[in-house]
């Protein structure tokens, strides 16, 4: 009967503790993630390959992106391995140079392999500085691969900026 006990009270911990491992503002983040998923996908329906072969991916729902000559981007997502969620991750750039205006985008960042996936949440991943993202617009095709290990892709959700890289973004990740 003890055993019983024992065993039932730990599975009420492991359950509790499972459920306080998230935040409110974190499963709002993991469900504007998903809204974000359908957003890429009906802006190019060929991401599907990417979302189901890569080792793992990481969706930033919501990178605000602003500057004039001195420049900054910020926003927080939900790092996947194989389509599982296993931790949040947040991104911040700042840079100078020809730039001016303000956007929101959704960035998703593709690793091709379970190595470059690890890198990512070790921290030892960030943007060569001309790395840029493939922009998607309204349904247009393109023949997009990996370079370095990762794919990323950006679709613009309002504002306008002059500005198209990704290089230099530095990254955090938080296993749940």
């Amino acid at each position: 009967m003890k055993r019983i006990k024992a065993i039932a009270f730990m599975a009420v911990l492991l359950v509790g503790t499972v459920a306080m491992a998230q935040n409110s503002k974190d499963k709002k983040l993991m469900e504007d993630a998903k809204k974000a998923k359908s957003s890429l996908l009906e802006a190019a329906p060929n991401l599907d390959g990417f979302f189901d072969n890569s080792a793992g991916y990481v969706i930033f729902p919501n990178v605000g992106k602003g500057g004039f000559i001195i420049g900054g981007a910020s926003g927080n997502g939900v790092v996947y391995d194989k389509g599982t969620a296993i931790g949040m991750a947040d991104l911040k750039k700042l840079n100078i140079g020809l730039q001016a205006g303000g956007q929101a985008i959704i960035e998703v960042i593709f690793f091709e392999t379970d190595v470059d996936l690890e890198r990512f949440k070790k921290g030892d991943f960030q943007f060569a500085a001309e790395t840029s993202a493939v922009a998607l617009k309204s349904g247009i095709a393109f023949n997009a691969k990996y370079k370095d290990g990762v794919a990323v892709f950006a679709l613009p959700k309002a504002g306008l900026m002059a500005d198209a890289s990704v290089g230099g973004q530095k990254f955090g990740y938080k296993a749940f």
